[in-house]
């Protein structure tokens, strides 16, 4: 876990890297104020009794992001090769599916390679499943 030390548009920036979901989100949203921008891994989760300790499901980076109470988040960690046994395209499903269209969808943000995005920009993101 590591935080970046930059700020971007009034207010810090949290980078996950490699995590399992716990209760350290809890004391990073104690210690801060409400991130600007979040990114979180969501892929590379399976099998989960095994990689839950280094990275997080969908689900779990959904509730990290609101725990954080971040402005925006980013997924991370999915979709270049196969890490673990979810595959390329389980993450943004489970991900999307966990989001919904709930007010959420539109600040969890899902980006294909070498796609970039103004963070004030409020957008639904939807990957194909």
């Amino acid at each position: 876990m590591v935080r970046m030390g930059s700020r971007i548009a009034d207010g810090p920036v949290y980078f996950a890297g490699d995590t399992g979901f716990g209760n350290h989100f809890a004391a990073i949203n104690a210690q801060f104020d409400a991130f600007r921008l979040a990114l979180l891994p969501i892929g590379g989760f399976k099998p989960e009794w095994f990689m839950g300790p280094i990275h997080m499901t969908p689900e779990e980076a959904v509730e990290a992001h609101r725990i954080l109470n971040s402005q925006t988040s980013v997924a991370m960690h999915f979709g270049t090769f196969a890490l673990a046994d979810d595959g390329e395209t389980e993450p943004t499903c489970r991900l999307n599916a966990c989001l919904g269209w709930s007010q959420d969808a539109s600040e969890f943000w899902t980006l294909s390679e070498g796609e970039s995005r103004n963070v004030t920009r409020s957008a639904t993101n939807r990957s194909e499943c």
